[in-house]
């Protein structure tokens, strides 16, 4: 199905409305969990991560608090919440890009198919082409267009001579839905593109190097709404072949990309299940009062 930059999830009319529940105040309050506790379904049959009792720090400040999550094969996890709640900190976990953080320490388990990330012999530069990243702003190498595709495979040997390079460059394009657009000036510099097409170029760059899992850390938040539909159309046919974590701000867009939504809020998992399910039946208050505006 084609997205459009305003289209909606059905759950939608009920979550914009407001009217998650139509019971009276005081029989919801007796019906929702309010604790920190997380609630819901945080994992899953057959996980390509587990986490488990994960928290990060900054010095002696507690940023996150014992998380245990599963990122599932083949699907999109949304994390949504307020401003400082943890959800990038956390992502930022997930190939360890919180070690560029002197301050920053992390305990807890996170195993990208079974084999624990933080292990000391567990080198980050392949780690980081197993579970690849794009950032909130577009951030393409000063580079050709060619040359930001190529630029994974040939530091991590991926191949072998110009073909199979000019081979990957190609497909990554195409699965990126760049190709048409670029085909005739790969030689041409990457940042001469539009904001939309740098940003599906460094979706390029990131699946050139056959990444397991992709992280999205607010990919649309700088884009006009044409690029943010199309990027999201290509968040949808890439879910066929990695499994992706987004992190945004923007609830519908959480509901037309992902299968499972997980909400953060003051360094707390507190909800994890369906999308469908959280937009429409949530089982936590503060789960609620973020979907419904009452706070965020």
């Amino acid at each position: 199905m084609e997205l459009t930059s305003n289209q909606t999830h059905p759950a939608f009319p009920t979550l914009l409305s407001g009217a998650v529940h139509q019971e009276s105040e005081q029989t919801r309050s007796q019906a929702y969990t309010t604790g920190r506790k997380t609630v819901g379904t945080p994992f899953v049959d057959k996980p390509r991560m587990t986490c488990r009792d994960v928290e990060v720090y900054y010095g002696e400040k507690c940023a996150i608090n014992k998380i245990s999550i599963d990122v599932g094969c083949n699907e999109v996890l949304a994390m949504i919440g307020p401003s400082g709640c943890g959800k990038s900190t956390f992502l930022r976990c997930l190939n360890r890009m919180n070690d560029t953080v002197p301050s920053c320490r992390v305990v807890g388990s996170i195993c990208l198919d079974e084999t624990d990330i933080y292990h000391p012999s567990v080198d980050v530069v392949p780690l980081r082409a197993q579970v690849g990243m794009v950032f909130q702003k577009p951030n393409p190498f000063p580079k050709s267009i060619y040359d930001n595709v190529a630029y994974g495979p040939r530091i991590h040997g991926l191949t072998k001579n110009k073909v199979e390079l000019d081979e990957i460059v190609e497909t990554s394009l195409i699965k990126a839905g760049l190709w048409e657009e670029v085909k005739d000036r790969l030689l041409e510099p990457g940042t001469g593109l539009s904001g939309g097409q740098q940003q599906r170029l460094c979706i390029a760059r990131a699946i050139a190097v056959s990444p397991e899992v992709i992280l999205m850390d607010e990919p649309c938040s700088a884009l006009d709404p044409i690029a943010t539909a199309r990027v999201e159309e290509l968040i949808a046919e890439l879910r066929t072949q990695f499994s992706i974590v987004i992190v945004t701000h923007a609830m519908q867009q959480a509901a037309r990309v992902s299968q499972r939504t997980a909400y953060f809020h003051l360094g707390d998992l507190i909800e994890v299940g369906a999308t469908d399910k959280i937009f429409t039946n949530p089982k936590h208050r503060l789960t609620e009062d973020y979907i419904t505006g009452r706070f965020g």
